[in-house]
């Protein structure tokens, strides 16, 4: 690494504090770089990825390090590329709607720096106040709001990027329009940080909502939060966000630390709609009386500080669960909304199969459900059955319409079920693609792909 530390000075580390840091993410795996390197530009990220080309070794892109599925955990002969000093709104066009961006700068952040400008990007992971947009465009990450707004690639018009071998190119345009030849940002978004290195982003915008409103509808039954999401829907409402939590979920949540969640609850819904004062409380009072009809008690957060705590409490879960086991494996499976009963039903099912403990949340708006399968670790037979249930949870997923991954990705730790949902020809096709940005096998290798 004396190499790279004389072309990179001050940014290249390989202390083992500094190697354990980050050789870790929100998932079980963990691994140890040769190195990390934080580059602050893109010229700096394009040394070193020529230096990795040159001497063979991978590179593991990095943001926050909150993905689920051990997108940025180094495998071996590996450098992590961290772009967190890469942190600079470097534009916000608030006549034309597009703001450019570093991959380092915080999703929470910039929707603050944005908001106190009247304006509105809507991807809002439940990590927003730590993940960055280079890690959300690495994963095409999504989040409550993706129901009625959509996910990462609805707002990348394009993008910067560093090849593998050093060389750097741009994709997309900072227009809302464009189709000059293949929509190579399309392809990169989501890709896991198996093509490319991501320096800087071009987003498109939306102008506040007029006004929101924030529900909490706590439900006596699971199948009857699931039927509310249904008729919901089915009325022609299509919610800012329609969020459910389970009864094990909420006790979680009010043992971490007290909201006022009702523990009585079988099933909570978070529903938010946003748009026009008129339309606004014409969709609310038709939420509440779907709601109240399937035996739903219904609070309207009427205060900043009361919707802040109910989002409090939101993005609390997943911290929260860890009181309830050393471990977890989390996965976030979707099927078609009108099937969530059925899937709910299989989750409960496989976790009395199992003896294992199964905790459920996610966005039952879009059918996406955040499956929680509490384990240690370190017991081998229990741990051994939880990802025995993991095969179950995605077979029964599949055999409903659905998909292994609503906006985790893959990473390393799916790679190996990746067969399971996609032929051998999808597979073949979109390893021919990684050979064309890659034809060493340095990005980011094992994520996606398992290494045989």
């Amino acid at each position: 690494m004396k190499n790279l530390k004389n072309i990179l000075p001050q940014r290249v580390f390989t202390e083992p504090e500094d190697l354990y840091c980050y050789g870790f993410d929100a998932s079980v795996n963990k691994g140890l770089p040769l190195a990390v390197v934080r580059p602050i530009d893109t010229g700096e990220i394009s040394k070193a990825a020529a230096f990795a080309s040159d001497n063979g070794i991978s590179i593991v892109p990095r943001g926050a390090g909150t993905g689920m599925t051990s997108g940025s955990v180094p495998v071996e002969n590996s450098l992590i590329f961290s772009t967190e000093a890469m942190n600079r709104i470097i534009d916000v066009d608030e006549k034309n709607l597009v703001a450019v961006v570093e991959p380092g700068v915080i999703n929470g952040h910039l929707q603050k720096v944005l908001e106190s400008k009247g304006l509105f990007y809507p991807p809002d992971p439940s990590s927003m106040d730590f993940c960055t947009i280079g890690g959300n465009v690495a994963e095409n990450a999504g989040g409550p709001r993706a129901l009625k707004y959509g996910v990462t690639k609805d707002y990348v018009l394009g993008l910067e990027a560093v090849l593998p071998d050093g060389k750097v190119f741009t994709a997309g345009v900072k227009t809302h329009k464009g189709v000059v030849g293949y929509d190579l940002t399309r392809l990169i978004v989501g890709s896991e940080g198996t093509l490319v290195i991501v320096s800087k982003v071009f987003l498109r915008l939306l102008p506040l909502p007029e006004e929101i409103v924030t529900l909490l509808c706590a439900f006596p039954r699971l199948d009857n939060a699931a039927t509310a999401v249904s008729r919901i829907i089915a009325s022609r409402i299509i919610p800012r966000t329609l969020e459910f939590m389970d009864h094990e979920t909420i006790l979680a949540v009010e043992n971490y630390k007290p909201f006022g969640l009702p523990v009585d609850a079988e099933a909570l819904l978070l529903i938010e709609v946003d748009g026009a004062h008129s339309s606004v409380h014409e969709m609310t009072e038709k939420i509440v009386s779907i709601c109240t009809s399937l035996g739903a008690g219904v609070s309207v957060a009427d205060d900043v500080f009361a919707k802040q705590r109910i989002w409090e409490a939101r993005r609390a879960i997943s911290p929260a669960l860890y009181r309830i086991s050393p471990s977890k494996i989390n996965e976030d499976i979707v099927v078609p909304r009108s099937n969530i009963p059925d899937m709910l039903k299989s989750l409960k099912e496989i976790g009395i199969r199992h003896k294992l403990k199964i905790v459920n949340f996610g966005h039952a708006g879009d059918g996406n459900i955040h499956v929680n399968i509490m384990t240690d670790k370190k017991d081998v037979t229990e741990y051994k059955n939880a990802e025995r249930a993991v095969k179950d949870i995605f077979e029964a997923a599949l055999k409903l319409g659905g998909t292994i991954s609503g906006e985790h990705g893959i990473g390393l730790a799916k790679a190996r079920y990746l067969g399971m949902e996609l032929s051998h020809e999808s597979i073949s096709l979109m390893k021919g693609i990684k050979g064309i940005f890659d034809p060493k096998g340095i990005m980011n290798p094992g994520k996606i792909f398992p290494i045989h």
